[in-house]
């Protein structure tokens, strides 16, 4: 897969598909153009049902979900969040999409730095998350209640 890129001035910047603009090209921003991608064209998610850098209020303070993936209700049915390749998966970065997911409660919750992806589930009827092998196909979702 080749991503769309320019340069304005002294910048790198890539095309992304769910803003519909021109990006800066941050390490961070490589992993989610290819993530997307990846989730369009290999899981089948339609880039209608997907948002990049949605905002969200926590604790009275202005955060960011860097993708959000919409059931057919338009209620968020997965968050994705990205990290630069040599950022190490841990539990802080967990702990900030938890933290995300208060507001959003998404049934999915996926962390990728572009070398590891994690997937978890969540029960919202038993309080309880179990982490799945592989994301989830979007063909195997349609139906899928998001819990609200």
């Amino acid at each position: 897969m080749s991503l769309r890129t320019r340069i304005e001035g002294d910048l790198l910047k890539v095309y992304d598909r769910l803003r519909g603009k021109y990006v800066a090209l941050t390490p961070e921003e490589f992993v989610r153009q290819h993530f997307v991608e990846y989730m369009v064209e290999h899981l089948h998610y339609p880039a209608s049902v997907m948002a990049n850098e949605i905002g969200i209020e926590l604790n009275g303070r202005k955060k960011r979900c860097d993708t959000v993936v919409f059931g057919s209700d338009m209620h968020p049915l997965m968050i994705v969040e990205y990290k630069a390749p040599g950022v190490n998966v841990t539990q802080d970065v967990f702990d900030q999409i938890v933290r995300y997911n208060m507001s959003l409660r998404a049934r999915y919750l996926v962390v990728s730095n572009g070398l590891r992806h994690f997937c978890c589930v969540i029960d919202y009827a038993t309080s309880a998350y179990q982490f799945i092998p592989r994301i989830p196909d979007y063909r195997d979702l349609r139906g899928v209640a998001s819990d609200n």
